[in-house]
């Protein structure tokens, strides 16, 4: 048996890489209303993640949970996407598959809360004096 051939590894393979990666985004994009949701959900919350007066690693655990969402829901579309083309037939193992994508997009959300929450709390000194309204910020002169 001959060896397997080792994949192509050089800027262009990495070029179409990044291409396809773009392409699946946009097909989220138009094929998959929740995906569009969850990026809404995102694109609200980040502009809070970012001004609250927390510390730099409590607002990137805070972007990355709303991320891990956005992540969840493209695995779990692609699972989806999936079974649907193999067959639209009723099949209890399909059933689950798609289940358990499902899951782990509620678990990503649960996720954010939690983080959220145990930041929020954590920071709620500062929060509640809204210090981040102030004007103009402590980092301009």
């Amino acid at each position: 048996m001959p060896p397997p051939e080792t994949k192509r590894r050089d800027f262009r393979n990495f070029l179409q890489s990044v291409q396809y990666a773009v392409e699946g985004f946009w097909a989220a994009v138009r094929h998959e209303p929740s995906f569009r949701e969850d990026l809404l959900f995102v694109a609200i919350l980040t502009p809070f993640a970012i001004i609250l007066p927390v510390n730099a690693v409590s607002t990137a655990v805070m972007i990355a949970s709303l991320l891990l969402i956005v992540i969840a829901e493209l695995l779990n579309s692609a699972i989806e996407w999936t079974i649907d083309d193999i067959s639209l037939a009723k099949r209890p193992f399909a059933k689950r598959a798609k289940d358990m994508g499902s899951a782990a997009v509620f678990i990503a959300y649960i996720n954010c809360i939690a983080v959220w929450a145990i930041i929020l709390y954590a920071n709620w000194h500062r929060i509640a004096q809204l210090e981040f309204l102030r004007w103009p910020p402590p980092f301009l002169p």
